[in-house]
Parts: C-alpha cells; sequence; structure tokens
C-alpha cells in the first residue's frame, strides 16, 4: 500500500522536472518545432550531409515539396555525391520556380561534376542573369565553365603537384613532384 501512495503523483516519465528521474518526453502537441529547413542549413555548414538530408525530408513532410525543400534535397545529394539524384531534384526545383538562383546554380555544379560543361555553362549563365552578377560563386562557377568549355583540359583543382614523405616518427617533408 505505502508503494502505491508514493507513485501517485508521479507522471511517469512524460514531463521533467528536478525531481523526475525519466527522460523527457520531447515536445508536448502543439508546440512549435524547430524548422526542417533552418535544421537542414545549420547541418550542411556542419558538413554532417548525411543529417541535414534527414532534416529536409523533415522539412519536406512539414511542408511539401516546395522549391526550398527540393533545392535543400538536391544540394544535400550532391554533397554526398549522388549526383543522379541530385540532378533530379534540382531540376525539378527550378521546373517549379525559375527564377531561384540557388537551385540554378547547384544544378550547374552537378552538371560540372558528371562533365556535362556546355549543359553547366548555359546554367551558370542562367544563375548569373537572374542573380544579377551579384554573388561571387556563381561568377566563378561561371568563369570556371567557360575556361573549361574553351580549353577542355584545364582543370584548376590539381595545379600544385607536391607529395607527403615521412621521414621518422612525426617528421614530414613536403616535396615537390614536378
Amino acid at each position: 500500500m505505502a508503494a502505491l501512495v508514493g507513485c501517485q503523483g508521479s507522471s511517469l516519465g512524460t514531463t521533467r522536472t528536478d525531481d523526475n528521474p525519466y527522460a523527457p518526453s520531447g515536445l508536448k502537441r502543439g508546440e512549435a518545432s524547430v524548422d526542417g529547413l533552418l535544421v537542414g542549413h545549420r547541418l550542411m555548414a556542419a558538413e554532417e550531409y548525411e543529417l541535414a538530408l534527414k532534416a529536409y525530408l523533415r522539412s519536406a513532410a512539414d511542408h511539401g515539396l516546395t522549391v526550398d525543400v527540393l533545392s535543400a534535397v538536391g544540394s544535400a545529394n550532391l554533397k554526398l555525391g549522388r549526383l543522379g539524384q541530385a540532378e533530379t531534384l534540382l531540376r525539378q526545383a527550378v521546373k517549379k520556380d525559375e527564377n531561384f538562383v540557388p537551385a540554378w546554380n547547384n544544378l550547374g555544379v552537378v552538371l560540372m561534376e558528371k562533365g556535362e560543361i556546355p549543359e553547366a555553362a548555359r546554367i551558370f549563365r542562367i544563375a548569373f542573369g537572374l542573380d544579377s552578377g551579384q554573388s561571387a560563386d556563381i561568377r566563378e562557377n561561371l568563369r570556371l565553365a567557360l575556361a573549361r568549355l574553351k580549353n577542355p583540359d584545364y582543370d584548376p583543382v590539381n595545379e600544385n603537384n607536391f607529395a607527403l614523405m615521412r621521414r621518422g616518427q612525426g617528421n614530414y617533408l613536403l616535396l615537390s613532384t614536378l
């Protein structure tokens, strides 16, 4: 009988108070949660692309497949190296809103990664025009696409050829391979 009296006021873990040893149960019904897009953007900035993708998909469940959600899911797939999925989603995003600059830019990046340079240059021109040349990233992407279009062998990624050589315990030497 004494044991039952002791449990009378307990909520059995539904809320967290200082004297309650149970974990909190999360949000109560009707309480607002943090927007999945915002969480996803923060995770992308932290380079947690798989978690960002999950947050974006939760946002899609809440908001539907808006242009923001499509673009965000496409961008996460791009960072995860899923170029086919990224391209499909980003094409859906620009079809839904032809003036959404981030989706155009990221679609151009996907096409560059796939080696489709002429179409990437065309896409970057569209993004550059919609952005009125305001974004340095889009300007740089367009410049790289045009450089690769003129010179297909142009690859600015590996202009410095160095090798790291281990010399004993904890000592390393940087050597030029030219």
